[in-house]
C-alpha cells in the first residue's frame, strides 16, 4: 500500500433511516469531497456512526464506497467493535471489497488493561492480512494507548499509521518521536490541532469538517506543511469559527459535531441529515444558527 498522509476526511454515512443508507447522497458526498482535493475516505468510524449501524449496513456502506471511489483515493474502513470476531469479519470483507486499510481502536464497553489490550492488538495484526492504522480515540474507548506498548506495534511492518483523536498535543509529539519508519502516517483527530500538529511533523489529519469543506482544509494542510504560516493561521481561525458555531450546544460531542455537519450537507443540498439512534436530531433552533453561519460565511463555504 502507498503511503497516506494529508487530508482524510472521516465520511459521514448519509441515512435515510435506521436500516437505508441514502444512497444518491453518498454519491454524491463522495464526488464532493474527491472534487475538494482530499487525499482518502475514512469510514465507519466515530463521525461516520460506525458503531450505531447493523453489520449489514456497514457491509453495505464498504461495498458502494469502494465501488464508486474506484480507486482514486485510498479508503480506510472503522472496524472497531465489541467483539473480537466481528472486527475480524469487518477487516476482511473491506479487504474483499477494495479497501486500501483498516482502522482499529480498543474494543469499547469493557474496562481492559495495557496489557490486555496489547495482546489483543497483536492478536488482530496477525490475523488479518490488511494494512492497519491504530486509533487512540481515549474518551470514547475509556483507556489511552500507552507509549511504551505502542512502540512495539509501531515497528510491526502491518501498522502503518496510526490516528490520535486524545487532543493531548505532548501525547502526539511523543508518538511523532517513535516513528522509525519513513512511510508510517501519523493523523490527528481534532481539526482544532491540525495545523499545530502539522507543523510539528504530523503526516495530516481525520478533520469532520471536511466533509463541509474539503478545500478548507487542505488548503491549511499545504499552507502548514510548507511552512506557509501566515495563510495557515488565517485559515485556522476559519477552521476554529466552525468549530465554535457548527459543533456547539448542549448534547455531548459526538451528537453536536455529527449532527452540524449532517446538518450543513443537507442544507448544500449533499445528503440527507437523519442521524441513527442513541443521538438524536438537533433542535430547530441550532439548524437556524447553523443555517445563517453558512450563508454569512461565504469565504468559508466556497474556500
Amino acid at each position: 500500500m502507498n503511503y497516506i498522509n494529508g487530508i482524510i476526511p472521516p465520511m459521514v454515512t448519509p441515512l435515510i433511516d435506521e436500516d437505508t443508507l441514502d444512497l444518491d447522497g453518498l454519491d454524491k458526498l463522495i464526488n464532493h469531497l474527491i472534487k475538494g482535493g482530499v487525499d482518502g475516505l475514512f469510514i465507519l468510524g466515530t463521525t461516520g456512526e460506525g458503531p450505531s449501524l447493523k453489520y449489514s449496513l456497514r457491509n453495505e456502506l464498504i461495498k458502494r464506497v469502494c465501488k464508486h471511489v474506484n480507486n482514486r483515493i485510498p479508503v480506510l474502513v472503522g472496524i472497531t467493535d465489541s467483539s473480537y470476531r466481528e472486527s475480524v469479519n469487518l477487516a476482511n470483507k473491506s479487504q474483499e471489497l477494495g479497501a486500501q486499510a483498516v482502522v482499529i481502536a480498543p474494543p469499547y464497553y469493557f474496562n481492559i488493561n495495557q496489557s490486555e489490550l496489547n495482546n489483543y492488538f497483536n492478536k488482530l495484526i496477525d490475523e488479518i492480512s490488511i494494512p492497519i492504522f491504530l486509533y487512540n480515540q481515549p474518551s470514547l474507548t475509556k483507556i489511552n494507548i500507552e507509549l511504551e506498548f505502542l512502540k512495539e506495534l509501531v515497528d510491526r511492518p502491518e501498522v502503518v499509521g496510526f490516528k490520535d483523536s486524545s487532543a493531548d498535543v505532548i501525547y502526539f509529539n511523543k508518538v511523532n518521536r517513535l516513528k522509525n519508519r519513513t512511510h508510517f502516517s501519523l493523523l490527528v483527530g481534532p481539526e482544532e490541532l491540525l495545523m499545530e500538529t502539522i507543523i510539528m511533523g504530523g503526516d495530516g489529519g481525520i478533520p469532520g469538517g471536511a466533509n463541509m469543506f474539503p478545500n478548507l482544509y487542505v488548503n491549511l494542510y499545504n499552507a502548514a506543511k510548507n511552512k506557509d504560516i501566515k495563510s495557515a493561521l488565517r485559515l485556522h481561525n476559519e477552521i476554529m469559527k466552525i468549530s465554535s458555531i457548527i459543533y456547539s450546544g448542549s448534547d455531548y460531542g459526538s451528537s453536536n459535531v455529527i449532527n452540524g455537519i449532517k446538518y450543513v450537507l443537507h442544507f448544500l443540498g449533499i445528503c440527507s441529515d437523519y442521524i441513527a439512534k442513541p443521538m438524536k436530531k438537533k433542535s430547530a433552533e441550532k439548524a437556524t444558527i447553523i443555517k445563517k453561519f453558512i450563508e454569512e460565511n461565504h469565504v468559508i463555504v466556497h474556500k
